[in-house]
């Protein structure tokens, strides 16, 4: 079986982001990136499953520019056997990466397919979702427990009210939670490996997909700082504060 992994490069969480002075974006001047840390969760998931003997090829790609190769390398000394990169130098919204991504689907022909649930720059927790609507393949989101068996893939998903498996025919989409498992750590030895493992670039134009988004941003800016909080002595005194003062209620 052969699985395809999602990765993004996002500012490293760590990292306090600071936003341009003239709010047109974050400044991302001599700024930690790493790989998004639900990608991480899949690209474990992926190896996981190789070394149970179920998957036999990982391919791993991101859509960014020529800098997130340092990103797809790491995925490689994790365990990944090649890697993809859709050289993309703009932002793109998550309908025009689902897009470049049901792309790379048609070209490689995976069984399974396995995306961070979100990025934690962006948030938007849309990609895999959409994805699977281009493709038209089933989908578990969420995910905090994956078993497969023959040609289908049960799926147990983090839900309001505590969990839910759901069965999946292959191919199939499945989108990681932080519950799924614990990454590991490359070692030299296969930091060094990486190195000669194949990697890819491509295009959006060679993959045949536009990219032209149609949103705009138009204002980037701070939160607001939150002031201190108090404590009240009694049920009464809060609700006092909560009506007159802070006027929620």
């Amino acid at each position: 079986m052969k699985i395809l992994v999602a990765v993004k490069r996002v500012v490293d969480y760590n990292v306090k982001v600071r936003v341009k002075s003239d709010g047109s974006g974050v400044d991302l001047t001599n700024v930690k990136m790493s790989m998004n840390p639900f990608c991480e969760i899949a690209v474990e998931e992926a190896v996981r499953l190789k070394e149970g003997g179920i998957a036999t090829e990982i391919v791993v790609a991101t859509i960014g520019p020529g800098s997130a190769q340092e990103q797809l390398r790491t995925a490689l000394a994790l365990g990944a056997d090649r890697a993809i990169l859709v050289d993309a130098a703009e932002e793109l919204n998550s309908l025009a990466v689902a897009k470049l991504l049901k792309a790379i689907v048609d070209r490689e022909q995976p069984q399974l397919v396995i995306l961070g649930k979100q990025a934690i720059d962006s948030d938007n927790n849309q990609t895999g979702q959409m994805l699977a609507a281009l493709t038209g393949f089933g989908q578990g989101t969420f995910a905090s427990k994956v078993e497969v068996s023959g040609n289908r893939i049960a799926v147990t998903r983090e839900v309001d009210g505590g969990g839910q498996t759901v069965s999946l025919s292959l191919p199939a989409i499945v989108t990681t939670d932080l519950r799924l498992n614990e990454p590991r750590y490359a070692s030299l030895p296969n930091i060094m490996k990486a190195k000669k493992k194949p990697l890819e670039v491509l295009t959006p134009d060679a993959l045949g997909v536009s990219t032209a988004s149609t949103n705009k941003t138009i204002k980037v800016e701070t939160p607001a700082t939150r002031s201190a909080g108090i404590k009240v002595k009694s049920v009464a005194e809060l609700v006092e504060k909560l009506k007159n003062e802070a006027k929620v209620i």
